[in-house]
């Protein structure tokens, strides 16, 4: 049985182009060559039933296809992968919520147990921002540095985390809480870029910005409770 190459196909098609080709008996095309003609267009005539017979593409299909291209505008496409990202950081941040649980409850039952909590509680965000429900607000614990007028803003961290928490009593514990935050305040800016443009598109935007903050303050608290401080250690 003789054998058909895609370089035989290529040598072919520069000496004369074809739309059709038909395969003898006994030869068969390899799978190079197979691919050659469909890339092509080629009608391909064989008893084969492996081969696959595609028709030449006519100049009306041509501008019909051509023509079919714009209903996908670059604006949605933007649109589109902007808010795709966004539901796949929020649903990061659920299973980030998990397994800060996961391993803290070994530990600390009561802190594990006050961050799956918080999980929760981000849920109803991620379910706000699909526009399934309306989030709900998180209890204030007043101290010093946090109360109702400050607690849905973005006031920073009470005080910085470095090696040094590495060697407190709960310092695995204060890490993974700071990274849990961190991660979270990576949330706002791919928000701001789903949510920017109209005046409705803004409040919902600052709506949702609210409830992580909330989210955000809690932890910090959390945290400065987790270094055994009694008393409020935010800077002013």
């Amino acid at each position: 049985m003789k054998f058909i190459t895609e370089e035989d196909l290529r040598d072919l098609y520069k000496k004369e182009p074809f739309t059709t080709y038909e395969i003898e008996p006994g030869v068969r095309l390899t799978p190079g060559a197979r691919q050659f003609l469909a890339d092509r267009g080629i009608n391909m005539f064989d008893d084969d039933p492996c081969v696959i017979k595609r028709p030449v593409a006519t100049a009306t299909t041509a501008t019909t296809s051509t023509t079919a291209k714009p209903t996908d505008t670059p604006l949605e496409k933007k649109s589109d992968w902007r808010t795709k990202k966004l539901h796949c950081k929020l649903k990061s941040m659920e299973a980030l919520f998990l397994l800060t649980g996961e391993e803290l409850i070994s530990r600390d039952v009561l802190l594990a147990q006050n961050v799956i909590n918080l999980g929760k509680q981000f849920s109803s965000i991620k379910y706000a921002a699909e526009g399934k429900t309306l989030a709900e607000n998180c209890c204030c614990k007043q101290c010093t540095g946090m109360n109702a007028e400050n607690f849905c803003k973005d006031i920073g961290d009470c005080f910085d985390i470095n090696e040094f928490h590495m060697h407190l009593e709960k310092g695995k514990e204060i890490l993974r809480l700071h990274q849990l935050r961190c991660a979270l305040r990576e949330v706002e800016p791919v928000v701001m870029e789903v949510y920017e443009g109209s005046e409705s598109e803004n409040t919902l935007c600052q709506e949702i910005l609210s409830q992580v903050n909330q989210v955000i303050n809690c932890l910090s608290q959390m945290i400065c409770a987790a270094t055994g401080g009694k008393e409020c250690q935010r800077r002013n």
